[in-house]
């Protein structure tokens, strides 16, 4: 028989793995990313927290004649840091979830709810849904459905 899932242990991790992402975006709000466009003309500067820090146009990118070269060097730069900063922040997070971190999904299984939310592999010796006390007749249907289902055999 199945041993019964550390439901203490489960919490633990989970907190434990809260809080460690947390940590992870309290420093992501000074780590920097820079990038910049048109060979250095427009460079922007984003925190890890995706917050704008500096906006530098060089003085030649100012063209009258030509505002919308200036308006898509400034989205080309703000697009790449934007791209940067979250690559920053999925490695960040990635690393506070740790290899053996905390696994909802497994811990569904780990409580016999996997299969009932459609989550991997039936369980041996449970009813399809992963769920104790299935059977014959009602395998897979809540009670409302198994009493729709016995009605309509009636």
């Amino acid at each position: 028989m199945p041993q019964p899932p550390n439901l203490q242990k489960m919490l633990a991790d989970a907190q434990a793995m809260l809080a460690a992402q947390q940590e992870a975006q309290e420093a992501l709000k000074s780590e920097r990313v820079e990038a910049s466009a048109g060979g250095g003309m427009v460079k922007v500067t984003l925190t890890g927290d995706l917050r704008i820090e500096a906006l530098t146009i060089d003085p030649d990118a100012v063209d009258p004649e030509d505002v919308e070269m200036l308006q898509d060097l400034v989205l080309a730069a703000t697009n790449e840091a934007l791209r940067q900063a979250v690559e920053l922040q999925e490695k960040a997070m990635a690393g506070a979830s740790g290899a053996g971190g905390f696994d909802p999904m497994e811990a569904l299984q780990g409580l016999g709810l996997g299969d009932a939310l459609g989550i991997g592999p039936a369980h041996p010796g449970g009813a399809p849904g992963g769920l104790p006390g299935g059977g014959a007749g009602g395998a897979g249907l809540n009670r409302a459905a198994r009493r729709a289902a016995a009605k309509k055999n009636r």
